[in-house]
């Protein structure tokens, strides 16, 4: 079941990684999905994996919260 959970959370990453030029909520999804992804990785005793996963969900926090949501989402710079 552990792996299965592990699996779960990685690929819900990739979807909502590739999502997130779509609207800031991809942003927020993104790092719950690194949170449990990093939850994974303590669960299954690869620490230094829980902790990259962990650091991935503060940065992608950080980046919703700076996300203006009146703005019209962009691609990336022209």
């Amino acid at each position: 079941m552990l792996t299965l959970y592990g699996a779960l959370a990685v690929c819900l990453m990739m979807v909502f990684y590739a999502l997130e030029p779509r609207g800031r909520r991809f942003t927020l999804l993104f790092a719950v999905a690194c949170a449990l992804s990093s939850l994974y990785g303590w669960l299954a005793g690869t620490w230094p994996f829980g902790v990259v996963e962990a650091v991935w969900a503060l940065l992608a926090v950080r980046k919703w919260w700076r996300l203006d949501p009146h703005l019209p989402q962009t691609g990336g710079p022209d």
